[in-house]
């Protein structure tokens, strides 16, 4: 049983890193030092469906989380 929480979470923390690492929100290292125009706009298409799965990928990361600390 342990051994199924631990590969579960592996896989879930590296969905959520793709996932989060896949989001390009004012995209490109000039934005990090202000060279963006910082125009945002609401989420549409498939921005809004990662955003979607990374939020339910972390909450299962943290309730799976959560109930191996309780469990063991």
């Amino acid at each position: 049983m342990e051994t199924f929480f631990n590969v579960t979470l592996i896989i879930l923390s590296v969905l959520l890193m793709l996932s989060v690492l896949l989001q390009q929100r004012g995209s490109g290292l000039g934005a990090g030092f202000g060279g963006d125009s910082a125009v945002f706009t609401t989420k549409r298409g498939a921005e809004k469906v990662l955003f979607n799965i990374t939020v339910v990928i972390a909450i299962l990361f943290f309730g799976l989380s959560l109930a191996r600390v309780i469990v063991f």
